[in-house]
């Protein structure tokens, strides 16, 4: 039996609760399934669970995957779980991306402006927010070891066959949603990314503590 304690805001409750891990396929499950022993693994033995979301520009599939890897670890109040992503350049995180997460009930206010800004990033009232902004993957913002890789594109993936301080490098890449960028079904695109990745994370976490 799966308890939750549920600090999240209410709009992001409403969204995690309409997620349906049966549109996942077989073949994919397969392949959270190495996320999901990694999480319980460390969870079993109360150690740290740090997850880096890598993607090749950390503009847009590995901010989504961390902000809700974060949140639903919360939702499904599995401990010391802490995410954060990078990319094998920096850019900028996409706009489109904090809009998307502000429209599934996200606090998102930008911190600082530019190039590439900073963005405040909350999912409950009492948590620290998500801190997201584009940088490398071994950026001083991100974890130097006792971490697991989540590549989240397959350039990424290709470029990095490996990744230094990782205890275990996992695949889990995402058709990525730049591709409708101006376009007239960009915002569909980008709802239907984010939905995917919270619906993915929702299985793995939903497994931790049966």
């Amino acid at each position: 039996m799966i308890t939750t304690q549920s600090t999240v805001f209410s709009e992001i409750e409403k969204t995690i609760k309409n997620l349906d891990s049966k549109t996942i396929s077989k073949e994919r499950k397969a392949i959270l399934k190495s996320l999901t022993d990694f999480i319980r693994s460390k969870a079993s033995k109360n150690q740290e669970i740090r997850i880096n979301f890598i993607c090749t520009h950390n503009s847009r599939r590995s901010h989504l995957s961390q902000v809700w890897a974060q949140t639903i670890a919360n939702y499904f109040n599995v401990k010391n779980v802490f995410c954060y992503s990078g990319g094998t350049e920096a850019t900028a995180l996409f706009p489109k991306v904090a809009e998307t997460l502000e429209n599934s009930g996200f606090l998102v206010n930008a911190i600082s402006k530019g190039k590439n800004p900073i963005y405040s990033i909350k999912y409950a009232d009492n948590e620290h927010p998500i801190i997201g902004f584009s940088k490398k993957l071994d950026d001083d913002f991100n974890p130097k070891s006792r971490f697991v890789a989540i590549m989240t594109c397959d350039s990424a993936n290709e470029a990095c066959p490996f990744v230094p301080g990782a205890e275990k490098r996992i695949p889990i890449t995402f058709e990525d949603p730049k591709a409708f960028d101006g376009t007239p079904q960009q915002a569909e695109k980008y709802k239907e990314r984010n939905l995917q990745i919270a619906t993915e994370l929702f299985y793995v976490f939903s497994q931790i503590n049966l």
